[in-house]
């Protein structure tokens, strides 16, 4: 009996010493993790080679791991990935994630971008489901790394296979023989210029030794132009002086032969009116005298001055000899 007792008793010792421990290590666990802060990141791309237990690094330094990933029942087109990281870990306002890949299939949750005195990211007090919809707070995205790249695959390869559609249009069959024959006029056009080399040299220097001459020219008329300029300075400045003194002088004169003609104005009407009719009368009365006088003298070459007063006398009557 007393055999039995005491292995009875062992046994109670040995499980409730099995059970501490138990109890003991639950604790160092659940001590460990109590340090451990939990972030939300919420991805648009695909979280391939990302798994339950993968590398979470800040700014390449490795700070905690994912605990856990799903999709995201309000919205499919997002994967939630809840992350752990060390407490002393800087998630700071401005601090994004991204999914960096790798070509060996695994990929990692990078942290960057923390700003020096800036708060860190804690759920609101007001509305905390905005910001923490489940309980912990949550780190914005950043596109980036070969994820992007993976992502933008889609467009990229569309976009390529439009460019290869335009460039066999334009390398059809008609095109290619358009562009044959622009090289062979282009072929021609530099034989022709090749041969057309010394010419184009010669004429090259011909237009140089042009444009010193016109250099020169242009500096002659610059001169000619200052030698103008005193010229008009020192010679002409006096001559307008005497110019304008005669410009006076005549328009004063001007001024004084009209005042005469306006005092001898009613003395030419007078002239005008009364004695050019006289005049013209008395020549009229003097060409009629002239003529009396006329006829005058030629009575007294004719017939004497007895013309004058009696009537011519008739000749002498002699009968012919036939009689």
């Amino acid at each position: 009996m007393e055999t039995r007792s005491n292995h009875v008793l062992v046994g109670t010792v040995v499980l409730i010493l099995i059970a501490v421990m138990l109890l003991f290590l639950v604790w160092i666990a659940r001590w460990g993790t109590a340090t451990n802060k939990e972030y939300d990141i919420f991805f648009k791309q695909s979280v391939d080679g990302l798994v339950v237990g993968s590398t979470v690094a800040f700014s390449g330094v490795q700070s905690g791991q994912v605990k856990e990933m799903s999709l995201w029942k309000p919205d499919p087109q997002l994967v939630r990935v809840r992350i752990s990281v060390n407490a002393d870990t800087p998630i700071l306002v401005g601090t994004t994630a991204t999914l960096q890949g790798s070509f060996t299939g695994t990929s990692t949750v990078q942290l960057d971008g923390a700003i020096k005195g800036a708060p860190p990211i804690t759920c609101p007090a007001v509305n905390p489901l905005n910001d923490c919809p489940n309980g912990v707070p949550t780190i914005p995205t950043k596109a980036g790394g070969l994820g992007a790249l993976l992502s933008s695959a889609p467009q990229l390869l569309e976009r390529i296979s439009t460019l290869t559609e335009k460039l066999s249009d334009v390398l059809s069959e008609k095109n290619q023989q358009s562009i044959t024959g622009i090289l062979a006029n282009t072929n021609r056009l530099t034989k022709a210029l090749a041969d057309r080399g010394p010419d184009i040299a010669a004429t090259l220097a011909e237009t140089k030794v042009t444009l010193q001459k016109a250099g020169v020219a242009a500096e002659q008329i610059g001169k000619l132009a200052d030698t103008t300029n005193g010229l008009l300075k020192d010679d002409v400045h006096p001559v307008m002086g005497n110019l304008n003194k005669a410009i006076a002088s005549a328009q004063h004169s001007m001024e004084t032969l009209d005042a005469a003609v306006s005092d001898a104005r009613p003395g030419l009407q007078a002239f005008s009116k009364q004695t050019i009719p006289e005049v013209g009368q008395l020549v009229h009365d003097l060409r009629q005298m002239s003529q009396a006088l006329t006829s005058v003298a030629e009575k007294l070459d004719r017939g004497g001055a007895s013309s004058l007063i009696g009537q011519s006398k008739l000749p002498d009557y002699k009968p012919g000899k036939g009689q």
